[in-house]
């Protein structure tokens, strides 16, 4: 099992970022409810275990059952429909085991990241095909469907561009990815179009309402404060913010402005409390992570683990990108943890999980580096 590892490939930089994010959030966390700041520590030492387990099992042995985690995949989406508690504005997000609480989304995306990896690798030849992009998009859409049902249309998204982004890296043609953005433009235009106008039926209504308040928040305030209050609390901590755990007057934080600071909008609480330098901080260290992930990517030994690689690099950098953006006001309202920073154990711990793959493939690294680019095939064995 160990005979293709290389322990001096191990990716001390991408430890220490994880590492570091990691206790950022956690100090900000016990900052915005102290209650779950010992959740979040136990979440870290789990998540630390998984990553340290999971950097030392074979990749390619693990994707030899990617049918099987594509099957455990759909049971997972399915059961919070069926079984999952009812949370905010009626959406089934989680399931309530009694002893554990969960929510399967957050697992399902490492679990399509593993899986599309190794069906990019197996059908890299005919990738391009009429037949392989239509089974691509059938075995994509269901599970895409099925978030969309909880509703979750934020992590829909975000697991759409995942596996798009690990289809391009495959070696999806230029060709069909002009057709696509030449389509995609007009027809997104056509829709914001539409989903922007007061009684639409394409999203669910409170959607529909929190993309309107994005566009005209003094017509809806009861659905802009949220966000109106995120961004007063980013811009409140100026530059270099008011301390954790303060008892300032003025702080949003503090008057409870924010509902579950320490989740979706804990970006809100480090711009107030660590002002424009902690929140530079948090985002570089996200950009480490990111790019880290892609230098493991150029470094893969296959195909399988490039993708792996890039998928998890798209999972962090797509995710962070719309946490952010809608705590700062760029994009409408939308319940998207930040990675490694945001409250929640199941979060927390498939992003461990899905690092750990990344360490895995970096152990792995190929002897020559002939192959530059993403999607071409690889040649030469692994040095001991």
């Amino acid at each position: 099992m160990f005979r293709n590892y290389k322990l001096k490939n191990f990716n001390l930089m991408l430890v220490g970022a994880v590492f570091a994010l990691t206790m950022v959030g956690i100090f900000v966390i016990g900052s915005a409810n102290e209650g779950y700041q010992n959740r979040q520590i136990l979440g870290m030492v789990l998540g630390l275990v998984v990553m340290v387990v999971v950097s030392l099992i074979d990749f390619e042995f693990i994707l030899q059952f990617h049918y099987v985690y594509y099957g455990m995949t759909i049971l997972l989406l399915l059961s919070p429909l069926f079984f999952g508690d009812e949370g905010r504005l009626g959406a089934k997000r989680w399931i309530d085991l009694g002893f554990i609480r969960f929510q399967p989304s957050e697992l399902a995306k490492v679990l399509l990241v593993l899986f599309f990896a190794k069906f990019f690798m197996t059908y890299e030849e005919d990738l391009n095909t009429k037949k392989r992009l239509a089974i691509t998009a059938l075995l994509a859409g269901i599970p895409l469907v099925l978030i969309l049902k909880e509703p979750d249309l934020s992590t829909t998204i975000v697991t759409f561009l995942i596996i798009s982004a690990m289809l391009f890296a495959a070696g999806l043609s230029y060709k069909i990815v002009g057709w696509v953005l030449g389509l995609s433009v007009p027809a997104v235009t056509i829709l914001l179009f539409l989903i922007s106008r007061d009684g639409q039926k394409i999203l669910n209504p409170y959607q529909g309402r929190r993309i309107l308040a994005w566009l005209h928040p003094e017509d809806y305030p009861s659905d802009a404060y949220q966000q109106l209050n995120s961004i007063m609390a980013v811009g409140s901590g100026q530059l270099f913010g008011k301390g954790l755990n303060n008892d300032a007057a003025d702080s949003v934080k503090n008057g409870n402005y924010i509902s579950e600071p320490q989740t979706d909008f804990i970006f809100a609480v480090a711009g107030e409390e660590l002002g424009f330098i902690g929140a530079v901080v948090i985002v570089l260290l996200l950009l480490v992570i990111t790019v880290e992930c892609l230098k493991m990517a150029k470094r893969a030994r296959d195909l399988s683990g490039q993708l792996i690689c890039v998928g998890m690099a798209s999972l962090v950098g797509f995710q962070s990108f719309v946490n952010i953006s809608v705590v700062t006001g760029l994009m409408p309202n939308t319940g998207l943890p930040l990675p490694f920073v945001s409250y929640g154990l199941t979060s927390l711990v498939t992003l461990y999980l899905g690092i750990g793959f990344v360490l895995n493939v970096g152990l792995q690294a190929k002897k020559n580096y002939g192959r530059q680019t993403l999607g071409s095939s690889v040649s030469g064995t692994v040095d001991l």
